[in-house]
């Protein structure tokens, strides 16, 4: 990762940088923390020389008025129908009960059944119930062996 130099960040703070730069810049912020260091610091020492608001009322107002109206545009933009919610869901319950009613579902259930079914009926034993059983098979023989003497 490079790092933007001190005087960069001075540049940046006084407004001195093409549009691409700063954009640039301002990414970097996100993921550099000596980048952020070195930008606070550029802020403190150039500080003295930034415009002061003098209203901050008015300041603080006319920002929040701009948010309010992107999030106004935000809402009038035109969602289709096939991208919202309850289409999503309405497809979904009609699928479902499609499916209950023509009996796809009980075919599937009967289908899992018969395949448990032959499984079980052609399944040997597994290697633990082998493991065990060998095991107490040995355990039956010391048994005998100990009781002989």
């Amino acid at each position: 990762m490079t790092h933007i130099s001190y005087d960069e960040w001075k540049r940046y703070v006084e407004n001195e940088l093409n549009e691409r730069d700063r954009e640039r810049y301002e990414d970097h912020l996100y993921t550099c923390d000596q980048c952020l260091e070195l930008y606070l610091e550029a802020v403190t020492e150039l500080e003295p020389t930034l415009p002061v608001l003098s209203n901050t009322d008015d300041f603080t107002n006319a920002i929040m008025a701009q948010v309010i109206e992107s999030k106004e545009k935000e809402i009038d933009k035109k969602v289709p129908f096939y991208q919202k919610t309850l289409f999503h869901y309405t497809i979904a319950a009609a699928m479902t009960l499609l499916f209950m009613a023509s009996g796809i579902f009980q075919s599937i259930t009967n289908y899992v059944d018969a395949v448990e079914g032959s499984e079980l009926k052609q399944s040997t034993p597994s290697v633990t119930e082998e493991l065990v059983n060998k095991t107490f098979a040995w355990m039956d023989q010391l048994k005998n062996k100990g009781a002989d003497n």
